[in-house]
């Protein structure tokens, strides 16, 4: 029966969200990939027990993930029951609603009928209570701001969530969908944008708009779908890579190509910092005031590991920081969808 490491709490970094009195780790654990009904369940678990023991507090699903859809949140209900139960309340457990889940009308986007089914459908597939933070996964061009947010302010009110965020959100969005929660008294703490050093259009205005407003942040894809880390130093993409994968929609073989300069470069500062190319990037993102935590996937808890180790070294000079903007500044501009 799995026990958790007593020294778990001893290295990791946590952050407060914004003005809110909820911490997370400064890793947080994504199960966007890995952890689907394709996925060995072993491998799952050990990656969680991992994860939990080096002192990641917080784990990001959400109601689509797999393959199949629904299957992460599945997996994970079943290592909670049989492992991590008693660790309840150490955990910070988020799902979200917005993407395409069931056929119909109602299966997608952010429409009262829809988060409420969706948030349902969750905790019913993770045997969970209630879940600690429940995000709009993306706005709905078609539903008032209103309608989102009254159904956010209701899971809530209802005992199904006790905090809400939203993800993909951009700075006028964020804005006017906080005014609302402003008025509702709902505690609306995060934003989950996309950040990594090939997307930093968060830094343009919209981390300094979640920090006037007392918001917090957690950057999704921080490595870019591993973009930034060692797995496409070499001239040859691993043929089980995320870039040879036709289920990922945000990265391929010719992003690979596009940017194999701008990463052999970056990964001689890393290597300078005695760092992985993976481990700078992550610390990079976490220079960014505000940015609570960053979101990271992992295939084995070695790579669990790895990405801890990072906080061993946050730290950038001057002249490296000047080194990676010009670094970056040479990458053409690539498209990052299939």
């Amino acid at each position: 029966m799995y026990q958790a490491n007593l020294t778990r709490y001893d290295k990791m970094l946590y952050n407060r969200v914004g003005n809110s009195g909820l911490k997370l780790s400064a890793i947080s654990l994504g199960l966007w990939n890995n952890f689907g009904s394709v996925d060995a369940f072993s491998n799952q678990q050990a990656i969680i027990h991992q994860a939990f023991d080096l002192g990641i507090t917080y784990f990001d699903l959400a109601n689509n993930y797999g393959p199949t859809p629904g299957s992460a949140e599945e997996n994970f209900g079943k290592i909670m029951l049989k492992d991590m139960k008693p660790y309840r309340d150490e955990i910070v457990i988020a799902s979200k609603a917005g993407y395409e889940m069931w056929p119909g009308p109602y299966g997608n986007w952010a429409s009262r009928k829809s988060i409420i089914a969706s948030a349902d459908q969750s905790l019913q597939r993770t045997g969970l209570d209630y879940f600690d933070i429940f995000y709009s996964h993306r706005p709905d061009p078609d539903t008032p701001l209103e309608e989102t947010a009254l159904a956010l302010d209701q899971l809530v009110r209802t005992g199904k969530a006790l905090y809400i965020g939203i993800s993909n959100y951009n700075t006028q969005q964020t804005k006017a969908i906080n005014q609302i929660f402003v008025e509702l008294k709902t505690p609306f703490i995060i934003s989950q944008p996309r950040y990594n050093m090939f997307n930093r259009t968060a830094e343009d205005d919209l981390f300094t708009t979640l920090t006037q407003l007392g918001k917090g942040a957690v950057g999704f894809s921080s490595l870019s779908q591993g973009l930034l880390t060692d797995r496409y130093l070499d001239d040859d993409i691993p043929a089980n890579s995320r870039a040879m994968k036709a289920t990922i929609p945000f990265l391929s073989k010719n992003q690979v190509g596009a940017t194999k300069l701008t990463v052999t470069a970056l990964n001689k500062v890393a290597q300078r910092r005695n760092q992985t190319l993976a481990q700078m990037a992550l610390a990079w993102n976490l220079r960014i005031d505000g940015l609570t935590s960053v979101l990271t996937g992992a295939s084995s808890p070695q790579q669990v590991i790895d990405n801890v180790a990072t906080l061993d070294n946050l730290t950038f000079s001057e002249a490296e920081l000047t080194e990676i903007d010009a670094i970056l500044a040479q990458q053409p501009a690539i498209s990052w969808r299939r």
